[in-house]
């Protein structure tokens, strides 16, 4: 008897806890949906609506016609710009993310160092990325233009004044400086954060060992910040693989081709050829050259990716 009345609360609570995660599920339920939908709406539907253009050749007036795989054959096979656009983005994208990541760590090491002026300089560094990338670019255009600032430094120095825009060997250059300077910072403070984190008593321990500055950079610093360092890397490689604005805003593509992209390709043979269905080819061309590259970043994390020391 007494089994049977301590069994009748036990289902008594039971069924409560029961209502009130059938009630939370429902909340979150109704929560979530607002999110979805917008994903949903914006993403996955036009995601999905680039994957269908991509086997026609919509032009944006008159019917489509299903083509197949034809855009994707005379984009490899049969397109001449599209290997030099390729060498483009992955040129930008090796030199800006090598240089992006070691200003990033080298300034973020020197901050990190300081005895006072570290949130000055974190700011200061930072307030670029704030900037909207067309605004700057076009400032950077004034800089560059022929009679502007770089060549008044150029002069001033008594060294020969290239044409930064103009030439075709240096004009991706002047897009990796320019998107270095609105860039950099997001990792800057990124990678500071993580410094910042790092307990103070490892490297007390290390320099009563004997240890260097070098020394404790490269087997302290370097490993607890490496979760860090593998994030801003993976994320630096997406964007710069997605540069445009800056190409779009300094060179629009030129001189020729010189600094024509994968991005800016896209917005050309869309929005100024209207090709739609082939400027859909290129963006996922884009995209699965992006997963690739980060699924083989994800890959190889573990051999350089440190969680302890």
């Amino acid at each position: 008897m007494s089994s049977k009345l301590a069994a009748a609360p036990s289902r008594a609570g039971t069924g409560r806890a029961k209502a009130i995660l059938k009630d939370d599920r429902r909340a979150a339920f109704w929560f979530l949906l607002p999110s979805f939908l917008g994903l949903t709406i914006f993403l996955l539907v036009p995601l999905a609506a680039s994957l269908v253009l991509s086997f026609t050749n919509w032009q944006l007036i008159g019917q489509s016609k299903f083509v197949g795989w034809r855009n994707y054959v005379n984009l490899i096979s049969l397109d001449p710009s599209f290997w030099q656009v390729l060498r483009n983005t992955f040129h930008f994208t090796i030199e800006y993310l090598v240089l992006n990541i070691v200003i990033s760590v080298t300034m973020a090491v020197w901050i990190s160092n300081l005895r006072w002026g570290k949130s000055f300089f974190r700011l200061i560094f930072f307030l670029p990325t704030f900037t909207p990338l067309i605004g700057s670019a076009i400032v950077w255009l004034l800089i560059f233009t022929p009679g502007g600032f770089a060549d008044f430094i150029f002069s001033t120095l008594h060294l020969p004044i290239p044409n930064l825009l103009t030439s075709p060997d240096l004009a991706l250059q002047a897009i990796v400086i320019v998107s270095l300077w609105s860039g950099f910072g997001y990792n800057l403070l990124l990678f500071g954060a993580a410094l910042e984190a790092i307990p103070q008593s490892y490297l007390d321990a290390a320099a009563i060992d004997g240890a260097s500055s070098w020394q404790r950079f490269w087997r302290i610093k370097l490993p607890l910040i490496s979760p860090t360092l593998f994030f801003g890397t993976v994320m630096t490689a997406i964007t710069s693989l997605q540069v445009f604005d800056q190409v779009y805003a300094l060179t629009r593509g030129g001189p020729g081709s010189a600094t024509a992209t994968l991005g800016f390709s896209i917005y050309r043979t869309g929005f100024a050829a209207y090709k739609m269905g082939y400027a859909s080819a290129i963006a996922w061309v884009l995209f699965v050259i992006i997963m690739a590259l980060t699924i083989l970043q994800l890959r190889v994390q573990r051999r350089w990716v440190h969680y302890d020391l």
